[in-house]
């Protein structure tokens, strides 16, 4: 499985971005923990597919203490940024394409703003039904999709400030390929309600209320459940 065709230090061609990205995204992760429903992660193992520096993990166990947690990415200086700041959490992070070596051991798994990136997308969704145990359940949030109004602009500059290459997909596109792989597939609108920061970059929001209704009505959270 990949993320991309190779290994990159950074998402962000500037890696100082890369740093400062936690921050933004904090109060979305804080929604997206908020709207999953199982609240009691104990017991269970869990998998942040394209865990970046880790922030996500960080933040989970925090609000949602978990048994053990792997991070997965191809960005090599994340994942070592990631693991420096773990301290005593029950986590680990990996450079990894290959997910193998943990087929049926996650309870529950995420990923946010990654499959957008992703070359195959049907490859994705199979190795991810391997890894999860009877019953898991894989949640992925995505906007950047053909149906945001937002994504002819967005293409064009995620494409030239990070070293991915980004896919043109349809919500319609997601759901086919992991229902195609197993899952049963549901969707709902992420739905952000929270304060937006006015500050929010023009190139991608050229309005500001492009950057309310980008993470209240175009972001989407998949919700896919392995039988």
């Amino acid at each position: 499985m990949t993320l991309a065709q190779a290994n990159y230090g950074t998402w962000h061609a500037d890696p100082q971005r890369e740093v400062a990205m936690a921050d933004g995204h904090r109060p979305y992760w804080e929604h997206f923990i908020g709207l999953v429903p199982e609240t009691d992660l104990a017991g269970r193992d869990v998998l942040d597919f394209g865990c970046n520096r880790g922030g996500f993990l960080q933040l989970l166990h925090d609000r949602r203490p978990f048994r053990w947690g792997l991070g997965v990415d191809i960005a090599t200086d994340s994942i070592a940024a990631a693991e420096a700041a773990k301290g005593g959490l029950p986590v680990e992070h990996r450079v990894a394409t290959d997910l193998s070596p943990w087929a049926g051991r996650f309870d529950i798994a995420f990923s946010y703003e990654v499959i957008y990136l992703l070359p195959d997308i049907a490859d994705h969704a199979a190795r991810m039904l391997e890894v999860m145990r009877p019953g898991g359940v894989y949640y992925a949030v995505t906007g950047c999709h053909t149906d945001s109004p937002l994504w002819p602009r967005w293409r064009t500059l995620i494409g030239g400030t990070t070293n991915a290459p980004v896919q043109d997909r349809s919500p319609d596109d997601y759901a086919a390929a992991f229902a195609a792989a197993g899952f049963s597939v549901s969707v709902k609108k992420f739905g952000f309600d929270g304060f937006v920061p006015a500050t929010k970059d023009k190139r991608y929001y050229p309005k500001l209320v492009d950057a309310i209704t980008y993470g209240a009505e175009h972001k989407l959270l998949f919700r896919m459940v392995k039988a």
